[in-house]
């Protein structure tokens, strides 16, 4: 069951390069800002995806949170992707978090279930709840 949601951000896909063909798999980087559990972030992350023969894409990823005051945040995850329409991309996967943060200290007890949306412009927007 979906609980609170922990996080909304909009940021821009910023590098993608080509790791192998066979099978198709590329790195993406990207940036982004917004809030998590209320409070200003930006976020930096990175994951690698590959294509299946089914046309579907899994891929992993990591990355980095930070607050407007310097508190700290990493996350680790996994997803499901589709391809959409003009090279749009849409995923539904899974994040787990860590940090010695008191003020986000709550991201270390929930895994985070997520929506992450990229248009054909390179546009991302990332939706993340707390999965019950």
């Amino acid at each position: 069951m979906l609980g609170e949601l922990l996080s909304e951000t909009r940021g821009k896909r910023i590098v993608r390069r080509v790791l192998s063909t066979e099978p198709p798999k590329a790195e993406v980087s990207f940036e982004d800002s917004g809030k998590i559990l209320g409070v200003d972030s930006t976020g930096y992350g990175t994951y690698c995806a590959t294509v299946r023969p089914d046309g579907t894409i899994y891929g992993e990823g990591e990355g980095l949170i930070t607050t407007q005051d310097g508190e700290m945040a990493t996350w680790k995850g996994s997803g499901l992707g589709r391809f959409k329409e003009r090279g749009a991309v849409s995923y539904r996967g899974i994040l787990y978090f860590r940090t010695a943060s008191q003020k986000l200290a709550r991201l270390n007890t929930v895994a985070g279930v997520f929506e992450f949306e990229v248009d054909p412009q390179g546009n991302t927007q990332t939706k993340t709840w707390e999965w019950k």
